[in-house]
């Protein structure tokens, strides 16, 4: 499938900020079920250079600008030829060890009531199919959080959102990371695009779900969100330990106390 991206953020800082540094994280990922055609990343008045790939193999830039800067528009476009690998992320050249992806961050921090819905998962399969088990979270973590925009902010954490039982993409992947976690799975969060439309209208797209490390087939996706694996319709751009550090883009500015800022996300199907 041929997807075309285009995602805007735009800054207005107040007063105007004196100094701009950020890291993108805006590249997709190269591995067997994506194909980059053509990829633009640019925002007026500001330098992005000093790209490299980083361990886990996404591929980062960085944008400078001097102020005074009263905004910044992050402009991403772009057509990339995606296919279904069943969730399995093959051909992705990466130096982390997954073992690096057991670790805990405060917004994935287990609880008792995490704990608890692990300890069913872990009754419920077999250790020795870690595939089954991945699935069965997945399942257990879309039947446990309704999807509710609105009903969590960027900081809730996995322990709220269960027992809150509402939220959103970013929610359901951090609890998934939390149970995989527990159970002894390196997880790691995701960030990147969904096209979703099946008539093909372009819609706001931006979408996260978890990578788990099986043995047998390395790394591979889990949307609990919407309890399916990734396929040709997911745009994948990078990873991380949680939302935070997988976010497309992070950064800070000295100056412009007060930052508002505003994200369009378009994906539609390429007519060519």
């Amino acid at each position: 499938m041929r997807l075309v991206v285009e995602h805007r953020t735009h800054y207005r800082f107040a007063p105007a900020a004196r100094y701009i540094v950020q890291s993108l994280k805006l590249t997709p990922s190269q591995f067997d079920g994506q194909k980059v055609i053509n990829w633009s990343i640019t925002a007026e008045g500001c330098v992005i250079n000093s790209e490299f790939i980083d361990g886990n193999g996404d591929t980062i830039s960085t944008l400078t600008a001097t102020g005074p800067v009263d905004s910044v528009d992050v402009v991403v476009t772009g057509e990339i030829e995606t296919s279904d690998t069943t969730g399995v992320l093959r051909g992705h050249k990466e130096r982390a060890f997954p073992a690096v992806f057991l670790r805990s961050t405060p917004v994935t921090k287990s609880s008792a009531a995490i704990r608890k819905l692990a300890a069913k998962i872990e009754k419920k399969t077999s250790p020795d199919n870690l595939l089954e088990r991945a699935h069965e979270i997945s399942t257990a973590v879309s039947k446990a959080i309704e999807y509710a925009p609105g009903a969590t902010h960027v900081h809730t954490t996995a322990a709220d959102a269960l027992a809150d039982g509402k939220g959103v993409c970013q929610d359901h992947t951090h609890v998934m990371l939390s149970i995989a976690r527990h159970l002894s799975i390196p997880a790691r969060y995701v960030s990147g695009y969904l096209f979703a439309d099946s008539d093909g209208l372009a819609h706001e797209a931006s979408h996260a779900w978890a990578e788990l490390y099986l043995p047998e087939l390395g790394w591979v996706g889990f949307d609990p969100a919407n309890n399916c694996c990734p396929t040709e319709y997911y745009i994948r751009l990078g990873s991380g330990l949680d939302a935070q550090i997988a976010t497309p883009i992070r950064g800070v500015h000295t100056g412009g106390a007060n930052e508002d800022l505003n994200v369009t996300v378009i994906v539609a199907q390429s007519q060519q």
